[in-house]
């Protein structure tokens, strides 16, 4: 189980990234071809119904109170020791914490439901439709509870990978079969949720056939779990230091289409998760593509070697932002023609909208280096932090919104996160946690945000000469984008590389594991 050492760590990162990312992009395919396909056969109302009852099963879900993080902080240790009995009681009392917090789910959800005629008065679909969509969702989300909780071994093991396989891939297969039954099948509503309970089922029963090769010692009893609170004094501090983390959490990922049907309709609702499915896929990619990497920075911080910490920060944060700029230069060049080819010209946002909704991706993906190193040093009590957080975004999304509609309601998100997110834990993690000057990490931000604006202009100026409209249909949009794709990856790659060590470091590292060069 031990998996010390820098070369052992890389490689697993390695592995879990190449799983996740492939199984990923096909996901992604897929999930574009049958999101067009809901559209058509089921309308933009039942898809603005699933966002919105996503997001109020979310508020339920604040319950978790981040024990999931909690644990898997308190598992590295443990792991590197491979202290098996420890490891063996942790799960145990998270399964047990989590027991609770469904029953509370389950009973928060019988009041919640009572209110749904208040809720979904504006809705025109028959009442069935938000009762049946969320029972079915807190279905899925229930497993989770009492059956999946034990997949953050896994995680916190470096085998991400796995969870992939049993999860990813077989929503694939979701996907496919929902999006026949709805295309094919009479009542293709009650078909879509069968499949999605169905499917959830099958999922988990395949994860913990694989927990349990891994781990058989998991299925041996312990002493009553509740109990083992009080030989882990420490998880149950994290615990409720992380309630007020996941609170900051959840407003800031799931407020914003209720706020948005608030003050207009589930069309807009669906029109908005048009460019989140977008986003929310590009996000699934770049959380492949860096899967496992909360596993090897634990294993790597339980070491204590504050150099290689700082130089393996450098690098992350200069890969991640090399992903996530590309991205982002894509996504305004992109997603207008894409959305057009994609559905048509009627489901588009304004550019305004657009830009808005690019920051926010930008801003939440790039948060993911130092939200990765702030968990791996179990860094939760700054309490005050997700507090501020929601109640910023809460406060100037509905006072924006209320003036300016949609725009206002994005902005509100912006603030929040330029004030929390990208001030204030950047400074937390290197005072608190890699104990370095923050000047290191002010330097290295301005660095690389001057290097992708020199790359946006230059892609911007070399897009004009590219002779062919993305717009006119699915093969010339593939070609233009992959020629944006290759001009983005190469230019700022390069200014990267000429520009930050972290890069340099990262690339090398890369060629070394590749093979291509030697130590």
């Amino acid at each position: 189980m031990h998996s010390g050492g820098g070369y052992t760590r890389t490689w697993n990162s390695i592995r879990n990234s190449t799983v996740a990312v492939l199984l990923q992009f096909i996901s992604l395919l897929i999930g574009f071809f049958s999101r067009k396909i809901f559209l058509d056969y089921l309308g933009t109302e039942v898809m603005g119904l699933n966002s919105t009852a996503a997001s109020l099963l979310g508020f339920l879900n604040i319950a978790e109170l981040g024990i999931g993080a909690a644990i898997s902080v308190t598992l590295y240790k443990p792991i590197f020791q491979e202290d098996r009995q420890t490891i063996k009681e942790i799960v145990a009392l998270q399964g047990w914490l989590y027991r609770k917090i469904a029953w509370f789910i389950i009973i928060g959800s019988a009041v919640l439901m009572c209110f749904f005629p208040s809720i979904f008065s504006k809705m025109e679909l028959p009442m069935w439709y938000a009762y049946a969509t969320y029972a079915v969702l807190m279905f899925s989300s229930l497993l989770g509870y009492f059956v999946n909780y034990k997949q953050i071994l896994l995680s916190a093991d470096q085998k991400e990978y796995m969870i992939q396989f049993s999860f990813r891939l077989i929503s694939i297969f979701k996907m496919v079969a929902q999006a026949l039954a709805v295309k094919f099948l009479e009542n293709p509503y009650i078909w879509w949720l069968a499949l999605e309970m169905a499917f959830a089922i099958v999922a988990s029963y395949f994860l913990n056939r694989v927990i349990y090769k891994d781990y058989p010692y998991l299925k041996e009893k312990v002493q009553k779990a509740g109990e083992l609170r009080h030989k882990f004094p420490d998880v149950v501090t994290k615990v409720k230091q992380m309630f007020f983390h996941k609170i900051g959490s959840f407003v800031l990922s799931q407020t914003s289409p209720i706020i948005i049907y608030a003050y207009a309709s589930l069309t807009l609702v669906a029109l908005y998760g048009n460019y989140m499915i977008l986003t929310n896929n590009l996000n699934y990619l770049l959380a492949a593509m860096f899967a496992g990497l909360g596993g090897s920075v634990g294993n790597m911080v339980a070491e204590g070697d504050r150099q290689l910490i700082l130089k393996v920060f450098k690098e992350l944060f200069s890969s991640r932002f090399l992903a996530v700029m590309v991205c982002s230069i894509c996504m305004w060049l992109l997603a207008d023609p894409f959305i057009t080819v994609w559905l048509g010209p009627d489901y588009l946002l304004d550019r305004t909208t657009l830009l808005l909704i690019i920051v926010i991706f930008f801003l939440g993906a790039m948060r993911a280096v130092v939200d990765t190193f702030i968990n791996s040093y179990g860094l939760f009590q700054d309490i005050w932090s997700p507090v501020a957080e929601a109640i910023l975004n809460l406060g100037f999304s509905i006072g924006l919104g209320y003036f300016y509609g949609l725009h206002g309601i994005l902005t509100g998100v912006i603030i929040s996160q330029l004030i929390i997110i990208f001030t204030w834990k950047p400074y937390f993690l290197f005072t608190r946690g890699m104990k370095e000057p923050i000047w290191i990490y002010v330097v290295l931000y301005l660095k690389h945000l001057l290097a992708g604006a020199v790359c946006f202009f230059a892609v911007r100026a070399l897009c004009g000469l590219i002779p062919i409209d993305p717009s006119s249909g699915v093969w010339h949009f593939l070609l233009y984008a992959l020629i944006v794709f290759i001009f983005c990856s190469l230019i700022l790659g390069a200014l990267l590389y000429a520009m930050e060590y972290g890069m340099r470091s990262f690339v090398r590292r890369m060629l070394t594991i590749s093979g291509l060069i030697k130590e």
